[in-house]
């Protein structure tokens, strides 16, 4: 089976890491090319510097990060960031399919209902459900 090279916009990711930010900003859908022609946050900047220090080895901490507003960058693809959920940082793992989403995309904010058994006396008719 022949692995499917990634295209983006009918450019490789090759292409895509040599281009510089205004022009992949280009490729974006209209709400992130308008979120990165107004600029980052500071916030951001601050991801943005500690993901360019680890690509070099020089940031040896788990990149963490609360800005969920954050445009997933070709930069980013092969680094593990950790976005903040409201309770705890959940581990993502850029793939280069998630080019031109939000990380908050990735860390959900609710967590899946997975309702057990009713309990004794929850309602009249669970009276008649055999106990385990």
């Amino acid at each position: 089976m022949v692995k499917k090279e990634f295209v983006y916009r009918g450019y490789k990711l090759e292409e895509l890491l040599n281009m510089p930010l205004d022009k992949v900003a280009e490729l974006f859908p209209s709400r992130q090319r308008r979120s990165l022609k107004r600029g980052f946050t500071q916030d951001q900047k601050k991801l943005i510097r500690k993901i360019r220090l680890a690509k070099k080895g020089k940031y040896k901490k788990p990149i963490r990060t609360h800005s969920r507003d954050m445009v997933i960058l070709p930069e980013m693809v092969g680094m593990t960031i950790h976005v903040h959920n409201g309770k705890e940082f959940v581990p993502i793992e850029i793939k280069p399919e998630m080019i031109g989403h939000y990380l908050g995309e990735f860390a959900l904010t609710r967590k899946i209902v997975q309702h057990g058994s009713p309990g004794m006396g929850a309602t009249r008719s669970s009276m008649f459900v055999a106990v385990k």
